[in-house]
């Protein structure tokens, strides 16, 4: 693995370039090395003050909201078209900054963030009121931008998750300023000089970057009307306390801990792979990630004989390579976590079945984990309910659809599943028991843009992705005309 160059960036603030006013910087990382990759500007209170303000009076001048919807459209596309033509670039750019192998960046990840753009290019010409006709009257309704969204991602899917809440945001025509998480703020910066190649107007789009001191500002501000947040359920509740000072609109996509359920009539090949796939994708650093392997008992064991087969089989190495399946976690404290985590297993009793090493040698310098199997799980332990974020599979049997149901639902989180059977019936029936805002039968992790994905529970609320996610980022105003020939309250004043 080369090193690059050690870089310095800058916020992007009203369409410039701009060093943070107190001139403090911090560094990040490629997890692959441990080599420091750029000096980041760290944006504080008058920085983000700063693109709040640029992005309010963008807003109230009507230099995007009152571009017309096909207007909006043509530069969204724009957009899209550039990523396009960078794809290579930005899918490096991704892997260096977070650690993910290159093929996921630039055969996943890119592809979904431009298809994001692409679909709100078109829905920006959906967005509609209705009209209600009344005796004598008509009432109709309007669907206005809400006005600046703070937007907060977070590391483990950068461009999409930045597609994912830019492409609504502005197909409604809102403006906006987006803060990366501080682990991996490279590419953010980057779209937001292929917003401007794109002629997309000063203001309308800021990206700061800083940790959480910059969110937490960023949060408070008193012209931030709607704040969209991807991250851990406990700052998510943080967010919703700050956010309810001021009454601004919040919608959270927050932390899961997915069930993926294998019946005993499920192809097993089948449900194999897809179990490898819900788990060690992004080497578990998804908000999806099937963490919970729900094995009916007369199964288990063969399950488990082809799945520890074919895990010893991925290729574990330089993200850069195509032939890499399996990356870096994306920082040294996501290293930390998840080897604690791998600790805690193993002292509440359950049985590795596989991995739980660090991976460190010449070749492997930086944040490498094992991918981790436990066995024996119950649904109560630590590894069982709490969120880890890494390659760490725990394995728990269940008997029947009654008791695999209970297992599934005893959890604080909701936000997907999935469900392995033969048995359309089945699969139907079950889907309706589990309480979670997405379920697949039969495959895992696919999300197509035209769908809602958001989840039950502290997993958050509200919806990203398909046209239900304009919801988040519109008003609905209704208005009425008389068309009768006196107005019905003239009687009240008794003329």
């Amino acid at each position: 693995m080369t090193q690059s160059p050690v870089r310095t960036t800058k916020l992007f603030i009203n369409g410039q370039e701009v060093d943070a006013l107190s001139g403090e910087t911090f560094e990040t990382i490629n997890p692959a090395t441990g080599n420091v990759i750029a000096h980041v500007a760290q944006a504080g209170d008058e920085d983000v003050d700063a693109a709040v303000r640029a992005a309010h009076e963008a807003h109230v001048s009507g230099v995007w909201r009152e571009k017309s919807a096909a207007e909006r459209s043509i530069i969204l596309n724009r957009v899209a078209d550039l990523m396009q033509e960078n794809l290579a670039g930005l899918a490096a750019l991704e892997t260096e900054d977070n650690g993910k192998p290159i093929n996921e960046s630039s055969f996943i990840d890119l592809p979904m963030a431009i298809d994001a753009f692409r679909f709100y290019a078109s829905a920006a010409r959906m967005i509609s009121g209705q009209a209600v006709p009344l005796p004598g009257a008509l009432t109709y309704t309007l669907k206005e931008p809400v006005g600046v969204c703070a937007q907060i991602i977070p590391w483990n899917f950068p461009l999409m998750m930045a597609a994912w809440k830019l492409g609504p945001a502005l197909a409604a025509g809102n403006t906006v300023v987006l803060k990366p998480a501080e682990q991996t703020p490279l590419t953010a910066l980057r779209l937001a000089e292929i917003f401007s190649a794109a002629g997309m107007p000063d203001g309308v789009v800021n990206v700061i970057t800083g940790d959480g001191r910059t969110g937490a500002s960023l949060v408070k501000h008193p012209l931030v009307d709607k704040i969209a947040f991807t991250g851990s359920t406990e700052v998510g509740k943080q967010v919703m306390v700050e956010a309810a000072h001021s009454l601004k609109r919040v919608s959270l996509e927050l932390g899961g801990k997915a069930p993926n359920v294998v019946f005993a009539d499920a192809d097993l090949d089948q449900a194999v792979n897809g179990a490898l796939f819900a788990i060690y994708f992004n080497q578990g650093q998804i908000c999806t990630a099937g963490s919970r392997l729900f094995l009916q008992d007369s199964i288990h064991d063969a399950f488990m004989e082809k799945f520890l087969s074919k895990i010893a089989t991925l290729r574990i190495g330089d993200p850069t390579q195509n032939t890499t399946q399996i990356g870096p976690v994306a920082s040294q404290d996501q290293f930390d976590k998840v080897t604690r985590y791998i600790e805690i297993g193993k002292k509440e009793g359950a049985t590795l079945a596989f991995g739980g090493e660090v991976l460190r040698d010449e070749e492997r310098k930086g944040y490498f984990i094992q991918p981790t199997v436990f066995t024996d799980v119950h649904n109560s332990m630590q590894i069982a309910q709490e969120e880890i974020f890494g390659p760490v599979l725990s394995v728990i049997r269940f008997k029947d659809e009654d008791d695999a149901a209970r297992l599934v639902n005893d959890i604080p989180y909701g936000l997907v599943s999935a469900i392995w059977t033969q048995d359309i019936k089945k699969a139907h029936n079950f889907a309706r028991r589990i309480q979670a805002g997405y379920v697949w039968i039969n495959t895992y992790n696919v999300l197509p843009v035209e769908a809602p994905f958001g989840g039950y529970k502290q997993s958050g609320f509200g919806r990203e992705l398909g046209l239900g996610a304009l919801e988040m980022y519109t008003e609905t105003k209704n208005v009425y005309v008389e068309l009768g020939a006196q107005a019905p309250i003239t009687g009240w004043y008794g003329v």
